[in-house]
């Protein structure tokens, strides 16, 4: 019997493929890890809304939707122009209002405003919704997304930061749900 320590090229090639195993698997679990803790550290009491203004008061006539454009205030220079994002905006009465998302609930195409019935269409599928942005006909079961806002300083503002989406903090902020 040899009590020979030396390594056989056999296990040299062994430790190598474990260990480039090893850095690949840890490149690729740094990603997954971030993503996986993504919900933990990008809540909303770091920021991840904020408050953007849509302009004065007074350019709101009470009874009346308005298209209003407000800039994400989470952007990065490549962005450009969508970083520009659409709403409907409603003034209910007095300093009430009320924000919807542009985006149907179906496909999310840019729904479009008819004062004369008094009704949101999607061109799409023929998605229907009211004034108050619930579903009147078409395929989503729910309504357009609200945008939780107030007025502050004469300016009507609002949470902005995430896509409206049904599950995001938009969506699920305030008393009442904002998906009608």
């Amino acid at each position: 019997m040899s009590n020979d320590t030396s390594l056989s090229r056999r296990s040299l090639f062994v430790k190598i493929g474990i260990l480039c195993n090893g850095l690949v698997a840890a490149v690729l679990a740094v990603p997954i890890v971030r993503y996986l803790m993504a919900p933990l550290t990008r809540g909303r009491a770091n920021g991840y809304l904020a408050r953007v203004s849509l302009g004065p008061v007074g350019q709101f006539p009470e009874g009346e939707t308005r298209l209003a454009t407000f800039r994400n205030p989470y952007v990065t220079p490549t962005d450009g122009k969508t970083a520009d994002t659409a709403c409907w905006v409603r003034r209910v009465e007095g300093e009430t209002f009320q924000v919807l998302a542009v985006n149907c609930m179906h496909l999310g195409r840019p729904v479009r405003w008819f004062p004369q019935s008094g009704v949101f269409l999607c061109p799409c599928h023929g998605e229907v919704y009211y004034r108050d942005g619930s579903r009147a006909a078409g395929p989503p079961e729910r309504g357009l997304v609200e945008y939780p806002s107030k007025v502050e300083n004469g300016m009507v503002t609002i949470d902005a930061g995430q896509l409206p989406t049904p599950g995001s903090p938009v969506a699920l902020a305030g008393e009442r749900p904002r998906c009608v």
